[in-house]
């Protein structure tokens, strides 16, 4: 029996920085608020759009902590804690757990990589070191690494692991994937352009970028799939496309942190190595963003 976490839309919510490159926790809560609000199914915090990688540990626990009790029970709270050293993973996985994560969201090693049997091998050592439900995230043009569906069958097998957040691009891997596991684990989208064809395959949800500028129209870009509206979930997918597509346009998250700064929500600048967008860019982002009445 699987323990769903959620569905529909996940925030992988941003981390608004101040000027000098510290966290903005006051915008950080009032972003947590305004995607309550408006729909969001669940928050991921700590993520790749949360710019966790250039985070230290005493930053990485307490957005954590802080996106938990700011939350208050409202919504679940995915606590990004994957790692290449599995160690260290195990000991992030734990601190989330103890500060009152309900489930983790574990990229692949990337880097060092490894092989599939060290995929299960280094997903249940960190399975086995909590008591919260865990999310695989598969996104090998990132990491180098992708989790094969035999490697995915054994990793089902853990009580603790009970989804896959599926970010490969492969839509013909991703119907393999849901035909032969999609009974033992949950998937969902980990592109924002291929919603509504993973989760009419037989998703349950994603975790989301668009999210953060759109949480309403993507939970309900959710929620038409769920209550099997395929037509009109299509239709918004063609609709956003392009603005989805410019979110994108750069390296996750330098658009859409502009995006919101753009929208009158202080972001603040990604963390070096990441830098500020082109011009060219910026103007294509803007002008995409100005279709759908979100700036001026």
């Amino acid at each position: 029996m699987k323990n769903t976490i959620f569905t529909g839309a996940g925030v992988a919510i941003i981390t608004p920085m101040n000027e000098d490159g510290s966290i903005n926790f006051e915008q950080f809560g009032k972003n947590i608020d305004f995607q309550i609000e408006n729909g969001t199914d669940a928050i991921i915090v700590c993520g790749t759009t949360g710019e966790s990688s250039t985070m230290t540990d005493e930053e990485h626990i307490e957005c954590i902590r802080f996106t938990v009790e700011k939350t208050a029970k409202r919504v679940p709270v995915i606590a990004g804690t994957g790692s290449n050293d599995t160690k260290y993973a195990i000991e992030l996985s734990q601190k989330a757990e103890e500060v009152g994560a309900d489930g983790l969201l574990l990229v692949t090693p990337y880097y060092n990589k490894t092989t599939q049997r060290g995929l299960v091998a280094h997903f249940n050592a960190i399975a086995d070191s909590v008591n919260i439900p865990i999310i695989l995230y598969n996104i090998p043009g990132r990491t180098g690494v992708n989790i094969a569906i035999d490697t995915y069958k054994e990793l089902a097998k853990h009580k603790n692991i009970v989804a896959v957040k599926e970010a490969s691009g492969n839509m013909s891997y991703v119907a393999q994937l849901i035909a032969e596991c999609g009974d033992m684990l949950d998937v969902y989208s980990g592109n924002d352009d291929q919603i509504v064809p993973l989760m009419a395959l037989g998703g349950i949800g994603v975790i989301s970028v668009l999210s953060n500028i759109m949480p309403a129209q993507t939970h309900q870009m959710t929620a038409y799939c769920l209550e099997n509206n395929v037509a009109a979930a299509a239709k918004m997918q063609i609709e956003y496309l392009e603005l989805i597509n410019n979110l994108f346009i750069e390296v996750n998250p330098i658009p859409v942190k502009k995006a919101m700064n753009l929208m009158g929500i202080p972001s603040g600048e990604c963390r070096m190595p990441l830098y500020p967008m082109s011009e060219d860019n910026a103007k294509k982002l803007a002008d995409s963003m100005r279709a759908h009445n979100l700036i001026k």
